[in-house]
């Protein structure tokens, strides 16, 4: 049997294109519809209870389009939203946060771990939550970096400023002599070099996106949702808003030509 239903993806915006890129490297075959809450970005300076609101709003919309799994490419939404989101739907639910920080403790040689996202990840001290229940010897030194995401999307991946903030935020994560640095947002992975000059080689990076898709992969093959026909799979982009950079945006983070990308009303998702 082969399951062609896509796999559901959504982020506050665009930076979850960063997780489609490594499932659609890991799973070739998978069709995928990703959607994008560009009008609402971003989440995260929002309330726990705005962004539970608008994560089941996604949810929705993507169930509509037929999904058999979803992805929930925001670390903020992971975060604040993935046990409600996992207590009301019968599908598999995969988010940032497990995922990453089973990563970096597998990874992690002194048990010192930094964490960086935006200021609802590092305030609700998801990662530092999880990486303690799994080893309660670990250390997490966790810092928010809110400049980094528009620093992304503008693709400013080698730039003087960009090299210089992130010389601002992470010194003090440099001084606690952690020997790896969750990317605790999925815009983060574009400006991975700039960070790992910052850090140095002694520092490994963890891409959520690609621990989360590993875990993606094996709740496909568990429950027989694999799609094991020979085909490419295919990618649909929906947004609540069309910047006029997204094209040029979502190219960048995935490396890849993008389709039309398809505008979806919002009070067709609050209805």
């Amino acid at each position: 049997m082969s399951d062609k239903r896509p796999i559901g993806v959504f982020d506050s915006g665009i930076g979850g294109l960063t997780v489609v890129k490594r499932l659609m490297s890991n799973l070739p075959n998978e069709n995928i519809i990703y959607f994008g809450d560009t009008a609402r970005v971003p989440y995260g300076s929002k309330s726990n209870e705005t962004v539970i609101e608008y994560s089941i709003q996604n949810t929705n919309f993507l169930l509509g389009k037929n999904i058999k799994a979803l992805v929930v490419a925001c670390n903020t939404a992971s975060s604040v939203a993935i046990k409600t989101l996992k207590s009301n739907y019968d599908i598999p639910i995969i988010g940032m946060i497990e995922p990453g920080a089973k990563m970096a403790i597998e990874k992690s040689s002194n048990k010192k771990i930094g964490v960086i996202g935006t200021r609802a990840t590092i305030n609700n001290k998801a990662y530092s939550t999880e990486m303690k229940r799994r080893d309660e010897k670990v250390e997490v030194f966790e810092k928010a970096c809110p400049l980094f995401v528009p620093l992304a999307e503008e693709g400013w991946t080698d730039h003087k400023a960009t090299f210089e903030i992130a010389r601002e935020y992470l010194t003090e994560l440099h001084d606690y002599k952690i020997d790896t640095l969750v990317l605790g947002c999925t815009h983060y992975p574009i400006l991975a070099n700039v960070i790992k000059k910052v850090m140095g080689n002694n520092v490994e990076l963890i891409d959520s996106g690609i621990a989360s898709a590993e875990v993606v992969k094996k709740e496909l093959a568990d429950n027989g949702l694999e799609n094991n026909g020979s085909l490419q799979g295919y990618l649909d982009c929906y947004v609540s808003d069309i910047p006029t950079t997204f094209k040029k945006v979502a190219e960048l983070f995935l490396g890849n030509p993008v389709n039309e990308v398809k505008k979806v009303d919002l009070e067709l998702l609050n209805t």
